[in-house]
């Protein structure tokens, strides 16, 4: 459906700048290091590190997520409804079918990943398919499928590599800074470069997961509403989120770096009031519930 493609161009254009921050944010901190331990040779190797990590990143995140999740290979002729569900909907959107992966975990939950619409993967938890009706199903699998179509996916499994390694590189930078071993000419300015590069070291992971948070709320919102005109049944995704948000017990490997994937706060029902909102991966239920269903 054209629907589907209308914020491709732009999720692109996104992707590079996404790669873009991660790169200038390694090679920011191999530069302060660089200077702090009067070592030209740390920037060159951030520089290199960098690169390899975005070509890592866009070729192997996938393969990484579904590790960590610990998804495994869906047949047919074990999970042939889910299958069949999925071919029609990708019949419907244009879209190749994606690889099917299970979760074994009784919370309610799905996720896609991949680097693109060829190469794209789906996984569901078992408690999805044992606790949803088939319009529910349909539902949640079309938001999945409209992540793919709108190239969200590859966006959303970058940050999980990206934003990781940058939040290894400043933990290994402070505890480098803890030994000692950095610039001791005071009156240089080797004690105020020192001051600089902990609190960029501190500050870069944390501009690393609000880069993640930004990126999946309003991605989320455009998935239902991409979702919901693929299957033409708005109330079946609806109904099937107020099932996965009363679920509270958490998933058996949720994961703060994985977390933005899913359809659904990973960690069980929450209630977010105020400025925790800000940090919540995604919208809240009643609101996506609330937007499917037309109501102020």
């Amino acid at each position: 459906m054209a629907s589907l493609y209308v914020h491709q161009d732009r999720n692109i254009a996104k992707t590079w700048l996404l790669v873009g921050v991660f790169f200038a944010l390694v090679v920011g901190i191999g530069y302060v290091m660089s200077l702090y331990y009067q070592n030209p040779s740390i920037l060159i190797v951030a520089v290199v590190v960098a690169v390899l990590m975005n070509i890592f990143s866009f070729w192997f995140s996938d393969r990484i997520v579904l590790s960590m999740a610990g998804a495994r290979p869906a047949p047919d002729t074990e999970f042939p409804d889910l299958h069949n569900i999925v071919e029609n909907l990708a019949i419907t959107a244009g879209l190749p079918k994606p690889r099917l992966y299970i979760i074994n975990d009784p919370a309610p939950n799905a996720f896609a990943t991949g680097r693109n619409k060829e190469r794209a993967v789906v996984a569901v938890t078992t408690g999805l398919l044992s606790t949803m009706t088939k319009p529910e199903l349909e539902g949640v699998l079309a938001h999945e499928l409209s992540h793919i179509g709108n190239r969200d996916m590859l966006v959303m499994t970058l940050v999980v590599v990206l934003a990781g390694f940058v939040a290894i590189l400043s933990d290994i930078f402070l505890r480098m800074s803890m030994f000692g071993g950095g610039s001791r000419d005071n009156n240089r300015g080797g004690g105020l470069l020192a001051i600089i590069a902990i609190v960029g070291a501190i500050l870069a992971p944390l501009a690393a997961t609000l880069i993640r948070l930004a990126i999946s709320r309003r991605r989320e919102f455009l998935a239902d509403a991409s979702g919901a005109l693929l299957t033409r049944y708005p109330e079946g995704l609806a109904s099937a989120l107020q099932k996965i948000g009363s679920y509270s017990a958490p998933m058996k490997r949720a994961n703060n770096a994985t977390a933005h994937l899913y359809i659904s706060n990973p960690f069980g029902a929450k209630l977010a009031q105020g400025i925790a909102k800000l940090f919540m991966t995604h919208p809240p239920i009643e609101e996506r519930v609330r937007a499917l269903r037309g109501e102020s």
